[in-house]
């Protein structure tokens, strides 16, 4: 493994796409449950013979989809503060800023 993968770590249920993805998908399986059970002659009506719910459901599905496949895929990298210092500190190669031990 390189030293940049060591320092660095994802963001995982934190990373704002997923968030989404999942408050998407919430919303668009209720209202698709919501147009399969109950499309009223009335509401057929206003709609002009559309399952409004139904397709919106179906649509906010797909979107939750494309957010958390794209979380998934490309995953936002954040350093890791904690192994970046340590590792730096353990080397005995860094600037010796922790060491007290520079010349004025």
């Amino acid at each position: 493994m390189s030293r940049s993968n060591e320092l660095t770590k994802t963001a995982g249920a934190f990373d704002i796409r997923n968030v989404i993805g999942v408050l998407l998908g919430i919303f668009g399986i209720i209202l698709t449950i919501a147009g399969i059970i109950g499309l009223s002659p009335d509401e057929a009506e206003r709609t002009g013979g559309i399952d409004a719910n139904l397709w919106t459901g179906i649509g906010l599905v797909v979107a939750a989809l494309v957010f958390l496949v794209w979380a998934r895929l490309r995953p936002i990298r954040i350093v890791d503060d904690a192994a970046a210092s340590g590792s730096v500190g353990s080397s005995g190669s860094g600037s010796g800023s922790g060491s007290g031990a520079e010349a004025d």
